[in-house]
C-alpha cells in the first residue's frame, strides 16, 4: 500500500479490490464512531449497523492497513499462553469465559465468511503446531491435554504422521487443531468492509483522527477535513494507529514479523508439501511459520523486519531453512516479501479498557488477531448497544499498563531475530 511492496506483499497482489471509500469531508452525526479499519473495528461496525445504529468507521490509511492486512493468515483458537495459564491469570469468571469464546473463534470467522460470501481463500483443514525436540513435544502434549479436557478437537501426532502431514522436516510431533485453518487476511478485511457498507455503515479512509473532545453528552472526533459527533467511541487500533489515547499503543511491545512468498510451485513440491493444506508453525522461541496460498505459493515467515541489513539476513536464513525442511523444492525464488508488527502485552493476554466515558477498546492480541479481533469486535458492539453488561464481558476492565523501556525492547527484538537468523539453519 502507498507504493510500499514490503507492507502487504502477496496479500495486496492477490486480494480482491477494496470497496470504494474516501476521506471524511464535513461534519457528520452518528451513534457510534469506530476508529480503526482492521478486524475488530470492522466487525464491531457490522454488528452496530445490523442492529440499526448509525455507525461511522474512520481509518487513517486503508482498510486492513495494520496487522489485519499483513499477518500470516492462520485462523487459530485461543491465545499463545496455555489454556490453564490463561484461566489462572484471569481467574473466575473471566478465564474460562475467554477460553470458551476464543475456542469458538475460528468457527465464528468461517461462518461469517460463508454467510456473506467473502472471497478470501478459506482452507478449513486445521493447523499444525510443530514440536522441535523433546521440550517442544512436551509443550504440545500439555497444550493438547488442556484443550482436550475442554472438549476441543485437537490431536497430538507422532513424528511419522507429522512428517506425512508436513511433507518434510524432522519434527518430534505436532498438535493438529481441527478447529483452525487459513485465510487470505487482507481479502478477509476488505470483505468485512463490504459487509459493513451493505449493512448501512459509513466508512471513511485516509481519515486520521486528530482531536477528540468531550462535549458532555457526546464526543466530537475531529479530522483534518471534518468531524463526527457520537455518543460512543470504539478505539480499534491495537498495535497500529495514533489516537488521542496513545497509551493504548504504548502498553504493547511491538514484535516485527515477516513473510516471504515463493512463486507458484511446480506439481511435485506443491503436492508433497502440506498436502492437506494445513497452516503450520513451530515451537522455537524465534518461531517459523509456513502455509500455501490458493495459487500454490509457499509462504514462509518468522520474527524480524525486512528493512536494512535485516532484509538480506532474513532472506538468506529463509532459503537455508526451506531447503532443510523441504529438499524437494529445488531452486528457490521469492516473489514477494513483507512485514508487520505484532502487539505483545506483558502477560501475552488481551486487554479491555474503558479509556473515558463511553470510550472503550480491546487490544493486545499477541499474534492471534484474526479470530480474536473478529469476536472482540462483535462483543464491543454488543456492549455499546446495551445487549451485554460489563460483568458479562470476556475480560475485566483494566487500567492501561505502562511498559518501561519500550523502544529499547523493540530494538532488541529486531536485533535478536537478526542474530538468530544469521547463524541459524546452516547446512
Amino acid at each position: 500500500m502507498h507504493g510500499n511492496p514490503k507492507s502487504h506483499g502477496l496479500w495486496e497482489l492477490t486480494a480482491p479490490a477494496p470497496p470504494y471509500t474516501g476521506p471524511l469531508v464535513g461534519d457528520a452525526q452518528a451513534d457510534v464512531v469506530v476508529i480503526g479499519g482492521g478486524y475488530t473495528g470492522l466487525c464491531a461496525t457490522i454488528q452496530l449497523a445490523k442492529a440499526g445504529a448509525r455507525a461511522i468507521l474512520l481509518e487513517a490509511s486503508e482498510i486492513g492497513f495494520g496487522g489485519s492486512g499483513r499477518n500470516v493468515g492462520l485462523v487459530n483458537a485461543g491465545m499463545w499462553v496455555m489454556p490453564d495459564t490463561l484461566t489462572a491469570t484471569l481467574g473466575p469468571p473471566f478465564g474460562e469465559r475467554l477460553i470458551e469464546l476464543l475456542g469458538r473463534g475460528p468457527q465464528e470467522v468461517f461462518e461469517l465468511i460463508e454467510r456473506h460470501g467473502i472471497d478470501c481463500e478459506v482452507e478449513r483443514a486445521g493447523t499444525l503446531h510443530c514440536a522441535v525436540g523433546r521440550r517442544g513435544f512436551q509443550q504440545i502434549q500439555i497444550r493438547a491435554e488442556q484443550w482436550q479436557k475442554r472438549g476441543a478437537p485437537v490431536v497430538v501426532l507422532d513424528p511419522e504422521e507429522t512428517r506425512r502431514k508436513i511433507g518434510g522436516g524432522n519434527y518430534t510431533g505436532a498438535l493438529l487443531d481441527k478447529r483452525a485453518g487459513t485465510i487470505q487476511p487482507l481479502a478477509y478485511a476488505r470483505g468485512l468492509a463490504r459487509v459493513a457498507l451493505a449493512a448501512g455503515a459509513r466508512i471513511f479512509t485516509q481519515t486520521e483522527v486528530l482531536t477528540v473532545s468531550d462535549m458532555g453528552l457526546r464526543w466530537r472526533v475531529g479530522t483534518g477535513t471534518g468531524s463526527v459527533c457520537a455518543e460512543w467511541v470504539i478505539v480499534a487500533t491495537n498495535a497500529y494507529g495514533k489516537t488521542t489515547w496513545p497509551q493504548v499503543q504504548r502498553e504493547q511491545i511491538r514484535l516485527p514479523y515477516f513473510n516471504l512468498a515463493t512463486r507458484p510451485l511446480s506439481e511435485r513440491p506443491r503436492t508433497s508439501i502440506l498436502p492437506e493444506r494445513q497452516g503450520a508453525w513451530d515451537t522455537n522461541e524465534v518461531l517459523s511459520s509456513f502455509r500455501f496460498d490458493r495459487s500454490g505459493r509457499l509462504v514462509f515467515g518468522s520474527v524480524g523486519a525486512l528493512e536494512g541489513i535485516g532484509t538480506l539476513v532474513h532472506r538468506a536464513w529463509a532459503v537455508r531453512s526451506l531447503r532443510r525442511l523441504f529438499p524437494q523444492l529445488g531452486e528457490l525464488e521469492f516473489e514477494t516479501g513483507w512485514f508487520g508488527m505484532i502487539g505483545m502485552t506483558s502477560d501475552h493476554l488481551p486487554r479491555f479498557h474503558k479509556l473515558d466515558r463511553n470510550v472503550v477498546t480491546f487490544g493486545g492480541y499477541n499474534g492471534r488477531g484474526i479470530a480474536t479481533g473478529t469476536v472482540f469486535g462483535r462483543v464491543l458492539a454488543s456492549y455499546v448497544l446495551g445487549h451485554l453488561a460489563e460483568i458479562d464481558l470476556p475480560l475485566p476492565a483494566a487500567p492501561v499498563e505502562h511498559r518501561r523501556l519500550r523502544a529499547a525492547r523493540e530494538a532488541l527484538y529486531g536485533a535478536g531475530s537478526q542474530l538468530v537468523h544469521l547463524t541459524g539453519a546452516r547446512l
